[in-house]
């Protein structure tokens, strides 16, 4: 799997930008290209396998839906999935697309770039998420301090501005903003292309009225917003039919 932290030393910038490109184009594969149009729903660092050659691999299709015909999105009722990664129109209305998956992506590009993860323990430590405070780095122009302590300067400028650019226009609020992964993955791969404005991420931290520290980032289950977990580890709940 994707992992930081302890792995991060490991994996160089170019290792790195690879598994970003891996990453968007089977995404770009499963909303697109394949027969039936897939939407995981549970894409994060966990869910991307490395093979030996440090190639990924998207995994874990147990909460994917495939839209039929011209489906543009489904609204559920309920959520499921994982917090920190889920998109705020389907934590807020069960509302889900393609556009929901490009947010997943966004917070995985982000956490490759930052070495760190947007869960509740980085809430609960710094008081704001993780790609909150990437936007801040950029709004500041010091993208340089999110960077991973552990690439140094041993990075290309040019495709990891590009790459945070991206991951933030993926992560905006309104999905209408949000490009598709036919869109990220050309954005990625094009040197001249000029990229929009993003528009600030959502406040997370704002979805409930309890304590930030208590937001539950992790479930993966069918009833809504129940159970939860902090520990950034999915909870599966099976129940008999």
């Amino acid at each position: 799997m994707v992992t930081y932290a302890s792995k991060s030393a490991q994996l160089d910038w170019k290792t790195r930008h690879s598994i970003i490109l891996g990453i968007a184009r089977g995404l770009l594969y499963l909303h697109e290209d394949s027969l039936l149009k897939v939407v995981h729903r549970d894409l994060k660092a966990s869910n991307v396998l490395l093979d030996n050659k440090m190639r990924p691999k998207i995994s874990d299709f147990g909460m994917a839906k495939i839209f039929e015909d011209e489906c543009i999105e489904v609204n559920t009722g309920r959520v499921v999935g994982t917090y920190g990664y889920m998109a705020p129109e389907f934590v807020m209305e069960g509302v889900f697309s393609v556009k929901s998956d490009v947010f997943s992506f966004g917070v995985l590009l982000i956490e490759i770039l930052g070495g760190k993860r947007n869960g509740a323990l980085y809430l609960e430590e710094h008081e704001q998420t993780l790609i909150q405070d990437a936007w801040k780095s950029w709004t500041e122009e010091k993208a340089a301090e999110f960077m991973d302590p552990a690439l140094g300067r041993a990075y290309s400028k040019e495709e990891a501005w590009r790459c945070f650019h991206v991951g933030l226009l993926c992560v905006q609020d309104d999905p209408e903003l949000r490009p598709t992964m036919s869109s990220v993955l050309l954005m990625l791969i094009s040197d001249h292309m000029n990229l929009p404005a993003p528009a600030r991420p959502p406040m997370f931290t704002r979805l409930r009225t309890f304590p930030a520290a208590m937001i539950p980032f992790s479930t993966k289950t069918e009833s809504t917003f129940s159970p939860q977990s902090i520990n950034d580890v999915s909870i599966t709940v099976v129940e008999p039919r």
